[in-house]
């Protein structure tokens, strides 16, 4: 069974993640909010990856490499 909690991301996880993105792009103002989206897409894709690669999926989970 598979258990969201463990799965979620933190608030602190996006919160650097963001101000990682923010600070790669020279902290333009006033895009608070797309870079807290874009740090959450990347967090969530790369989980998404690594449980498929734990359950033995090649890339697009289409089954073993």
């Amino acid at each position: 069974m598979d258990r969201p909690e463990a799965d979620a991301i933190s608030f602190e996880q996006i919160r650097e993640r963001a101000y990682e993105l923010w600070e790669r792009n020279h902290r333009p103002e006033g895009l608070e909010i797309q870079f807290w989206l874009l740090a959450e897409r990347e967090l969530r894709t790369e989980r998404a990856r690594g449980r498929g690669e734990r359950s033995g999926e090649g890339p697009g989970g289409t089954g073993p490499v």
